[in-house]
């Protein structure tokens, strides 16, 4: 079933989401759902704030479901080790049609546990270190819009209020 993105700025996406403690079917549904969700929007990766569910629960698939054995499911994931500063550009489900370049780290280390509880570590660089950031930063109540310079954080926060008087947004 595909779910509805929320949007900047629903609250859900700017507090800390609750840990997962139950790893039953339902979590797996849930699962399922923002893997198809992802898949209808394009997106590489989505985090369960932007489904209005206040879990810490993130997905991303770089095949954008092309190569299935590239799904991952982080649940209650951690960056526990990063390096090196890269500056590029992306984007962002919950803000349609923004695309900025921030600040990411060039590789981190993640720990998260699998949809069956299980812990594990995983090690990302390039897109995957920047999908692991942005995704991890929705879960901790961060949204990138806060990681742009104030400047590009000052246009786009215009842009969304003049969209939303339109009713576009």
């Amino acid at each position: 079933m595909i779910l509805k993105i929320v949007k900047f700025p629903d609250p859900v996406l700017s507090r800390p989401a609750e840990p997962v403690t139950e790893f039953d079917d339902d979590l797996r549904r849930l699962i399922t759902n923002m893997f198809e969700t992802t898949y209808a929007e394009q997106g590489v990766g989505l985090a369960a704030p932007q489904v209005g569910v206040s879990k810490r629960l993130v997905t991303i698939d770089l095949s954008v479901g092309k190569v299935p054995e590239d799904r991952l499911v982080l649940i209650n994931p951690e960056i526990i080790w990063s390096e090196g500063r890269v500056y590029l550009e992306e984007g962002c489900l919950s803000f349609p049609d923004i695309r900025e370049k921030v600040v990411r780290a060039a590789k981190v280390r993640v720990r998260a546990q699998d949809e069956h509880g299980k812990w594990f570590e995983m090690d990302g660089e390039n897109l995957l270190a920047r999908c692991f950031q942005h995704e991890i930063d929705h879960v901790d109540g961060m949204v990138f819009l806060f990681r742009m310079s104030a400047l590009k954080r000052d246009l786009n926060q215009r842009k969304i209020r003049k969209m939303q008087r339109a009713g576009e947004w």
